[in-house]
């Protein structure tokens, strides 16, 4: 499907998900700190979740620079947490940067580089790519960031793979996010591998959203805003395929729907959704699919039935080739099902 990112992009380094060793979780503030970048990193990390137990995040804010910051929004700001809570931590999160052309201190690339020697797992989202590059940290690997920012590090960098294609990319040890808003992406992406996929998809509900997009960057870079008019009418579409999945569609059926044209439609799904419409039903099967694999014990033959896949064969096709990986490999690795549910899978191996 065109506009997905490479596999790698998503699938976690290691296949058993873990309770990481070391909770304690960083966000780095600094002048000019990106206010949503930073209100991502403690959404998730720095609430209270009873249903994660007493083994979820343990959450700072750590400045490197004074201690009362200007944030965006005309907010200042001032971090509790200390240095020693970032060279205590496991992960460190770089939320955005105050600008591509804005130098990095050295302070704050010396502490990354310990911290990062000392086994934390370095994380930057959108702009925050900056920083790390600046560090040195990102030097020999793939990488990405907001999309309109990617040439420039790249020029910058060029010892870094950049993949703009990317809503982000893990490394293991070193993640990186595109925009604003697949900072969530990764966070969440960091939850699942660290609690498994129920925690995570509990997560996600609570911000109410996916706990996995698919699709890249490309979906998002500048397209025509559809007429409200016709966005609304589309949006009762979307809204009418969801609640009928297992139904067969087409773009006829679905042209009368919306009263309009079959060329029309197509233009106007595309331009709403960046995806043509049969493209855009088989993503929201396969993230459905997807979703029953982690959540349930359900049967492959009955998943492609309610998604509308239709077979297991074809569940597995799909599925292998839009993820890389056959639904029972999936399974395997993101759902927490005792064993005996394991094997209803067998079928679409």
């Amino acid at each position: 499907m065109a506009g997905l990112p490479d596999k790698t992009a998503f699938m976690p380094k290691k296949a058993i998900p873990s309770l990481p060793v070391n909770r304690r979780v960083v966000s780095l503030a600094y002048d000019g700190l990106c206010t949503f970048e930073f209100g991502i990193t403690a959404e998730i990390f720095g609430l209270d979740r009873p249903e994660a137990g007493p083994n979820w995040y343990q959450f700072k804010s750590v400045s490197l620079e004074e201690q009362v910051l200007h944030a965006c929004g005309g907010l200042m700001v001032k971090a509790t947490g200390s240095e020693a809570d970032l060279h205590q931590a496991g992960t460190i999160i770089v939320p955005g940067w105050r600008g591509p052309d804005a130098p990095v201190p050295d302070p704050i690339c010396d502490a990354l580089i310990r911290a990062h020697r000392g086994g934390a797992r370095i994380i930057s989202i959108c702009g925050g790519a900056y920083v790390l590059a600046a560090a040195g940290l990102l030097d020999g690997r793939r990488a990405t960031t907001h999309w309109r920012f990617a040439e420039h590090l790249a020029r910058r960098y060029p010892a870094i793979e950049i993949d703009a294609t990317c809503l982000y990319i893990d490394e293991g040890d070193i993640l990186t996010s595109a925009g604003s808003s697949a900072g969530i992406d990764l966070c969440l992406h960091i939850v699942r591998s660290d609690f498994g996929a129920e925690l995570a998809n509990t997560v996600a509900r609570r911000l109410v959203m996916y706990s996995h997009r698919q699709g890249g960057q490309s979906q998002f870079i500048e397209r025509p805003v559809p007429l409200r008019r016709e966005a609304d009418r589309l949006s009762s579409i979307l809204d009418h395929i969801l609640a009928n999945l297992q139904n067969p569609h087409t773009i006829s059926s679905l042209a009368r729907h919306a009263g309009m044209s079959e060329r029309t439609f197509q233009r106007r799904f595309q331009s709403l959704t960046g995806l043509s419409p049969l493209k855009w039903i088989l993503r929201e099967r396969l993230e459905q699919a997807r979703i029953l694999l982690e959540t349930s014990p359900t049967a492959p033959d009955e998943i492609a039935r309610v998604t509308g896949l239709g077979s297991a064969e074809n569940l597995r096709l799909q599925f292998g080739r839009h993820y890389g990986v056959s639904p029972v490999t999936y399974r395997n690795r993101f759902a927490q099902l005792p064993a005996g549910d394991q094997t209803r899978l067998n079928g679409a191996n």
